[in-house]
């Protein structure tokens, strides 16, 4: 209120806009993400097995009535890392190390310009399947 005993117009707040609400959110109150998806899927956390697209046309695209759809597999990498190549094996990072400092899982070795070479560990999946299936019990 101003000193006339009427109430001053405030400005116009963006929808969603955190102006003039401090501290914590109501329940419900998404904020400035009120528009936005938030997905918790397995995407959102990094793995990308099993995502398709799909784009379905309607019926008034076809002549004949059918309905088009369009599936995207994913790639899945030939190369695995430390962390991707110990949970293929269902060990620890650290025998995946093991192994590999040993001698027993060969170390994909990526040269660099001038004579450099990635540091990152890289392990082939065709040769983490034929480690298993040396491994396999015969009986």
């Amino acid at each position: 209120m101003n000193s006339t005993g009427t109430q001053s117009a405030s400005p116009s707040l963006v929808p969603g806009s955190r102006r003039g609400k401090p501290g914590r959110p109501r329940k419900g109150d998404h904020g400035i993400f009120v528009g936005a998806s938030i997905s918790t899927s397995a995407h959102a956390h990094g793995d990308k097995s099993g995502d398709t697209v799909t784009n379905h046309r309607s019926s008034s695209d076809r002549k004949d009535g059918s309905s088009v759809s369009l599936t995207v597999a994913p790639i899945a990498p030939r190369l695995l890392d430390l962390n991707s190549a110990a949970q293929y094996l269902g060990v620890s990072t650290w025998t995946v190390r093991e192994l590999s400092d040993n001698g027993i899982l060969p170390r994909v070795r990526i040269p660099l310009p001038k004579a450099g070479e990635l540091r990152k560990l890289l392990f082939d999946r065709q040769e983490l399947d034929e480690l298993v299936n040396r491994w396999k019990e015969r009986g």
